[in-house]
């Protein structure tokens, strides 16, 4: 699984897919969550996009959820303010790939 516990929460790996046709988590793929969404990497919208729609699939306030990494790059990190067994249940509701 892409998760790693830290004293401030639970880092997720994921991968990135901006100016997709819709927004979307598609699953776990090489040890990393695919997320789509549809705004550009442009500004920052890209991630922004991506840290609404993890928080709102989590079910936890955008503020819970953090860019740790990869600002500039489809591979990112974020931390997210919460305990490993909600992370976890909610990673299996998800598709894993090979």
């Amino acid at each position: 699984m892409p998760l790693r516990v830290t004293a401030n929460g639970v880092l997720l790996a994921l991968k990135a897919t901006p100016k997709a046709s819709r927004n979307e988590i598609v699953g776990v793929r090489n040890h990393a969550l695919i997320v789509k969404v549809t705004a550009a990497p442009d500004k920052g919208n890209a991630n922004a996009a991506i840290i609404e729609l993890i928080a709102k699939s989590l079910g936890v306030p955008k503020s819970a959820v953090e860019l740790k990494s990869g600002a500039t790059s489809r591979n990112k990190v974020v931390q997210l303010a919460t305990d490993i067994g909600t992370v976890q249940t909610w990673l299996q509701t998800f598709r894993l790939e090979s």
